[in-house]
């Protein structure tokens, strides 16, 4: 199951927010650079943790696998670990609908090169990719943003000590092929009409 840590507040907020609001947060425009830490109630298109919960409660309450939960469920809950306080894919995609956004799971059989980054509802890219800690001793997913203001291409990682820019869509595509052919996931994020 892929997890989602509460880094998914801060693609939420990325994906949905305005283009100025946007550049203020890369530091263009005059305005000051966000801090980098990534805080629960920091934005006002972002999710509260009591939000995060009812939506992954809700969404236990129509898990059509409720009958093979085990005594454990209460602590590892299909959507919510309330030890690491990590969240599950579907409470990712639930929050970004309910910010009218349409979420689509890229096939990445197609190759990056298949999506259309010209799309006008096009809202933003999210992929998941697999990271190795310590040394190797822990391995896990990774979530990241991409978006384009004004038809450039930003990668919004927050393992970077800045947002990078892409030089251009076919960086963008190399960049997502690599991933794909990593074993990453990709997300297309659009406005939901």
């Amino acid at each position: 199951m892929v997890v989602v840590t509460i880094v998914l507040v801060h693609l939420v907020a990325i994906i949905v927010q305005d283009n100025e609001e946007f550049f203020g947060r890369l530091g263009l425009g005059g305005a000051e650079k966000r801090q980098r830490q990534c805080h629960v109630n920091q934005e006002k298109e972002s999710f509260t943790r009591a939000d995060l919960d009812g939506i992954s409660e809700n969404l236990a309450l129509t898990d059509p696998n409720k009958d093979k939960w085990t005594p454990l469920s209460l602590i590892w809950k299909p959507h919510h670990n309330a030890l690491t306080g990590n969240y599950d894919v579907n409470v990712l995609i639930a929050a970004l609908e309910a910010r009218k956004k349409k979420v689509v799971w890229h096939d990445h059989r197609k190759g990056a090169s298949s999506i259309d980054l010209d799309a006008e509802a096009l809202a933003g890219l999210m992929i998941n990719v697999p990271v190795r800690r310590f040394r190797g001793l822990w391995s896990g997913r990774h979530w990241v943003a991409i978006r384009s203001v004004d038809g450039v291409w930003f990668n919004l990682d927050s393992d970077l000590s800045s947002a990078k820019q892409f030089q251009g869509k076919e960086e963008l595509i190399v960049f997502l092929d690599s991933v794909l052919s990593q074993g990453g996931e990709l997300m297309i994020v659009l406005q939901d009409e």
